[in-house]
């Protein structure tokens, strides 16, 4: 780019990441000085969306959830991202990215919509919060019964295989409560596990995916954002994956069992 009058003029701000000829900064710190080998990756990828340098504490929970996200075995996310790699092993971001993509309602985006739910409803309340349990049982019951009188789950009940408790979900509070952390999203979450069997006719499960939503939102993160911090967990997974298939493939199975299998159907309009 030719540097004229025209150019020297324009600014794009940023509060990220800059760098000269000389140096590199990084959220106003010298990257190689400051942060390199004094900094954790999951501490900076908060204080990147943040802006604020995390405490030890918020940095526990934070990267609690990162390991909580990071992998669950062969979900379709993951099988993506082999199939992808067996189709394209010239282009890892491929396969990468196949696995990211899947990143929704049913798998990782659970996180994103149990705490914007449990925001929602915390912003809805009116006066202050509740002090006692059960004053959070009958805030959990009435946003139970007005999410299913519209017609919508209630995002982090229920799991497929952990039918008794999800095993992750006890751990993550727990350690929130060590920190000092168990702020309202997450007794919020907790109260509508303890009522859902009065509101909905069968007690259900607090799943894992929900409960990571509700630490992030206590941590002050964007609600709006929080897929992005399940994707971020995902990606260590699905390079673990990746990496697996390179060792131990199985792509190639998969997509001869689904092939070799294969039965045509005649097309009803036919």
């Amino acid at each position: 780019m030719t540097i004229t009058a025209e150019t020297q003029k324009l600014n794009f701000p940023t509060s990220l990441g800059t760098s000269t000829a000389t140096e590199i900064r990084l959220l106003g710190q010298d990257l190689p000085g400051d942060l390199m080998g004094k900094v954790g990756f999951g501490e900076l990828a908060f204080w990147l969306v943040a802006m604020r340098r995390p405490t030890l504490g918020e940095v526990r929970v934070f990267e609690s959830v990162l390991v909580a996200l990071a992998d669950h075995g062969f979900t379709p996310t993951a099988i993506a991202a082999r199939l992808t790699y067996l189709s394209a092993p010239d282009s890892i971001q491929g396969a990468m990215a196949a696995g990211l993509l899947g990143g929704g309602s049913r798998f990782l985006g659970v996180t994103e919509d149990c705490g914007k739910f449990l925001a929602t409803v915390l912003a809805a309340h009116e006066g202050a919060l509740p002090d006692t349990d059960e004053e959070w049982d009958e805030l959990a019951l009435h946003a139970i019964k007005a999410q299913r009188a519209e017609g919508k789950f209630v995002p982090g009940l229920g799991h497929p295989n952990h039918k008794d408790g999800d095993p992750r979900t006890p751990v993550l509070i727990g350690i929130a409560d060590e920190e000092g952390l168990r702020g309202p999203h997450l007794r919020l979450f907790e109260a509508i596990g303890r009522m859902s069997e009065q509101a909905l006719g069968r007690k259900l499960p607090l799943n894992g995916a929900g409960v990571c939503g509700a630490a992030l939102a206590d941590l002050g993160l964007p609600t709006d954002l929080l897929r992005g911090f399940a994707l971020l967990a995902r990606a260590a997974g699905l390079l673990g994956q990746i990496a697996e298939e390179r060792r131990n493939p199985i792509a190639n199975d998969i997509y001869m069992t689904v092939d070799r299998n294969a039965a045509y159907v005649t097309p009803e309009n036919d």
